[in-house]
């Protein structure tokens, strides 16, 4: 895993070598291992490396191929490069590196390379003869690629800060995005939170040349993919739920480093754990990071999966103080705002420190397993169709008594009785709401109305998501949003700032596209992910299986209105102060929270102080 940047110019004309130097050393953090440029004719291209595979100097980026026709820069990883190699008998490799079979893959059969791949991956790629630029990015959004369109030139980059650090583009809010962030707590794809600043959708090609930009998408989880299994057979879904997984897992174990995995004693990651000690010949190395109080700390139930596993464990203890003491560094780290993702940054930093760099996850288990509450939510809305469709006028009726409070958590229940129907691009976005769109016309300047960007994609693919079972929209609508626009991303950026690589066995391309097909009848949980469970028994004991589920969480509305108000209020009162905001409401809003409000979540707040600390951090007007 590493970090990427490059720059193509219409003219022809040469980049100063100073600019894509500055671009990648904006971005040391995601490769201190080694780092490299190239600056010709029409194009500068840079790399940061962390070495995972083939650890050799040979293996340095930017890499070209041996024709000297194609020069490639790479962040992610290809898990079945081994594989791929052997297709590509005739090329003379010089090295024994994924980098190297990915160019001469793209040699041999250009973008079509893609549907051999296996991995997680942002990548671009210099055709010196044609004088064409490929940029490609991952099925499902695992790593990230931002770029602008600017001035007659094309810069592209890991990291919105390695864009910035060009001097190209200037640094102004977007502000169309501002409403899906408060939303969602997240800058959703294809915006971000610069203008002029675009996101490489998940699954997408571009190809960039002196006459222009061609962008196509190439992979989608709304995608009809066929499987030889029979879907009605409960006995064969688990079968393949397990073969599939089994495989992701061992694929994602290649490397040239020790690889480590999180363990927190939940299901999720104690599967993960369970299939490498399965498939692998080495002890897994696993980490839990354990908290002093009693009802946040789940190291006792990741001891027994160690234990279960031989796995050599090690338990990482934090303090709260250790947790706030790291807060600070944790939003310095994000490149792009979240009002998540500091507990992925104290989880790696402890984990980086204890000399790993590659480390499995169980994320993404709730996701495909129907472990959220919506889920059933979702499935229950389905009863009520027809009711639906006939109580237009009474739910209206409902909506504006609900509106009459001064709380997102009423007006987003509001917007659920307005909803034209109960399909999934109606309601999803509703279910994930962090801020109502009425609070957020009342505190901001902007009308959320005229910027639904999650809520317009999610409506375009409506014919493709009815195609699926119904807890299948949710995991496809989940995939979509939430898991690529926030939780893959925080799990990038927060790893990343620790040069910890992150690989999620949960999100294989594969394995996703089949639990899309899977009926609800056999995905319904008996209890929770029981289908996973089953798919995988009796690897895991049943104390993990029907243990209570604990969430990494910690009290943030404790620490909001005691030991983090002064850092918190300082960010609101100066985001009070820009155009966009509404200073008066917002100031009343921070102060019926800090009087106890307990309508007034946490999150809508901290949203708000992400933001501005962000906005300040990186000079953002």
């Amino acid at each position: 895993m590493c970090g990427i940047a490059g720059i193509f110019r219409q003219d022809g004309q040469a980049t100063n070598a100073s600019t894509i130097r500055s671009m990648c050393d904006a971005m040391v953090h995601r490769g201190p291992d080694a780092g490299g440029y190239i600056a010709e004719e029409g194009i500068a291209l840079g790399h940061r490396r962390l070495s995972i595979i083939d650890l050799s100097d040979a293996a340095n980026q930017p890499f070209t191929d041996v024709s000297g026709r194609y020069t490639l820069v790479f962040n992610g990883e290809l898990y079945n490069y081994r594989e791929v190699r052997r297709m590509l008998p005739d090329y003379p490799f010089r090295t024994s590196s994924d980098t190297e079979v990915l160019v001469a893959a793209f040699a041999a059969w250009g973008q079509a390379c893609i549907d051999r791949f296996k991995g997680m991956f942002a990548f671009a790629v210099w055709d010196r003869i044609e004088k064409v630029l490929h940029i490609c990015r991952d099925r499902l959004g695992v790593k990230p690629l931002y770029y602008a369109d600017h001035d007659g030139m094309l810069v592209f980059a890991s990291e919105i800060r390695s864009i910035l650090a060009s001097g190209l583009i200037s640094r102004r809010l977007e502000p169309s995005a501002i409403a899906d962030y408060l939303s969602f707590q997240s800058f959703g794809a294809p915006t971000s939170p610069i203008a002029g600043i675009r996101q490489l959708e998940a699954g997408s090609w571009m190809r960039v040349s002196a006459t222009g930009i061609e962008t196509r998408r190439y992979w989608s989880v709304t995608d009809p993919h066929h499987f030889d299994v029979d879907m009605a057979d409960p006995v064969a879904v688990r079968h393949q739920i397990r073969s599939l997984l089994r495989t992701a897992v061992e694929q994602r174990l290649v490397s040239d480093v020790p690889v480590g995995a999180f363990l927190s004693g939940g299901i999720d990651s104690s599967v993960v754990v369970g299939l490498m000690a399965e498939v692998s010949a080495d002890l897994p190395s696993t980490f839990n990071v354990s908290f002093t109080e009693k009802d946040y700390d789940e190291s006792a139930f990741a001891v027994k999966v160690s234990e279960r596993f031989n796995t050599r464990h090690t338990t990482i203890r934090l303090t709260p103080d250790d947790y706030l003491d790291q807060l600070g560094p944790a939003l310095d780290a994000m490149d792009i705002p979240s009002g998540d993702g500091t507990n992925t940054y104290v989880v790696s930093k402890a984990i980086r420190e204890a000399g790993i760099r590659v480390a499995l996850s169980g994320i993404g288990g709730d996701e495909l397993f129907a472990g959220y509450p919506f889920f059933q939510k979702f499935l229950s809305l389905q009863k009520y169709q027809q009711a639906f469709a006939h109580s237009g006028l009474i739910r209206r009726l409902g909506a504006a008594l609900l509106d009459l409070s001064g709380t997102s958590r009423h007006h987003r229940m509001a917007a659920l009785l307005r909803a034209k129907d109960v399909s999934i691009s109606s309601t999803y976005p509703e279910f994930r709401r962090i801020l109502s769109e009425r609070m957020i016309g009342r505190l901001t300047h902007r009308d959320p109305a005229a910027d639904r960007h999650f809520q317009r994609m999610l409506e375009a693919r409506a014919p493709e998501l009815r195609r699926l079972p119904l807890f299948s929209q949710v995991t496809a609508s989940e995939l979509l949003g939430y898991t690529q626009q926030t939780l893959l991303k925080d799990t990038d950026q927060m790893s990343m700032a620790h040069a910890l690589e992150v690989r999620e066995p949960f999100f294989d391309h594969e394995l996703v596209s089949f639990m899309l097909q899977v009926p609800d009848a056999i995905k319904r949980p008996v209890y929770p992910k029981s289908l996973l469970v089953e798919s995988v028994s009796p690897l895991l004991p049943d104390e993990i299986v029907h243990r209570k589920k604990q969430g990494f969480l910690f009290p943030f509305p404790l620490w909001m209105r005691g030991a983090l108000r002064e850092f918190c209020e300082l960010r609101i009162r100066n985001l009070s102060e820009r155009d966009f905001i509404q200073a008066k409401p917002l100031l009343a809003y921070w102060q019926r929270f800090l009087a106890g409000d307990k309508n007034i979540s946490w999150s809508e707040l901290w949203q708000f102080v992400v933001l501005e600390h962000w906005m300040e951090k990186n000079g953002v007007e």
